[in-house]
């Protein structure tokens, strides 16, 4: 049965096409998996494989600076090995639009997830990054077409998290 949750990604990938949106760096991640696709097909939307996150914000601050709209798609894990270089788009007031799936909520099975999905939100908000959520498939698109408007309109740092709710239930 299909609960809503299936066509958040489709959603979203519209508001990032609204917004302009030309680039993409991501680290693989089951929970952004049909967003990553999407993309990934989209001619107009260059894509980068990143090895650990924090290179993501580093290629955002240069698509910015090259006159491209970015976006880092990560997991709630990676968001501590960016926590240093979250001072280059302060410094610089470089955009940054980070889109955040959440592990260790809702019905986590992976003990090892819990202790930094309850720090994302605070380590974020420590380092200057504006925090929007989304836990609901209604909830997406509008949260990361506001994100956009504030990185790109206002040269601002900005994190959507998505809630393990919306991503629905990890099983192996």
């Amino acid at each position: 049965m299909d609960d809503g949750r299936a066509g958040w990604p489709e959603t979203v990938f519209a508001a990032l096409k609204a917004a302009d949106v030309r680039h993409m760096s991501y680290v693989p991640d089951a929970g952004h998996a049909a967003l990553i696709t999407r993309m990934s097909a989209d001619p107009e939307i260059a894509t980068h494989v990143l090895t650990t996150e924090e290179e993501g914000v580093a290629i955002a601050a240069g698509a910015w600076l090259g006159g491209v709209r970015s976006v880092i798609l990560m997991q709630s894990s990676g968001v501590g090995n960016c926590v240093n270089m979250l001072s280059l788009p302060a410094m610089t007031r470089a955009p940054l639009l980070m889109l955040v799936t959440m592990r260790g909520e809702w019905a986590e099975f992976n003990p090892w997830q819990a202790p930094m999905s309850r720090a994302t939100q605070t380590v974020l908000e420590a380092m200057g990054v504006r925090v929007l959520r989304a836990d609901a498939p209604e909830d997406a698109a509008e949260a990361v077409a506001a994100a956009a408007t504030m990185a790109y309109e206002a040269d601002g740092q900005v994190a959507v998290l998505f809630g393990q709710r919306l991503l629905g239930r990890k099983t192996w």
